[in-house]
């Protein structure tokens, strides 16, 4: 399967599971490029924005992984061929 890029923009509402999300985040390091977190403590939010490159499978199942999370919203992009 052919490699693509994207990004995955994850929400953290809830803080009790960024144990979890980091430890999806290590396993599947090698799918992502690039990551940087903005907390908005005003808010009571978390963001995290990743860059990634890997066949569909691979986003989508990191992607799945971090939204079946409690508290967790992800939104992913990928560019078209």
């Amino acid at each position: 399967m052919e490699k693509r890029i994207g990004a995955l923009l994850i929400v953290i509402k809830n803080k009790d599971h960024v144990q979890q999300l980091n430890a999806i985040l290590s396993e599947q390091s090698p799918v992502i490029i690039a990551r940087q977190g903005i907390p908005l403590k005003e808010k009571s939010v978390s963001i995290i924005s990743l860059v990634v490159e890997g066949t569909t499978d691979e986003i989508s199942t990191l992607s799945g992984k971090l939204g079946r999370l409690e508290g967790i919203t992800v939104k992913s992009v990928l560019a078209k061929d």
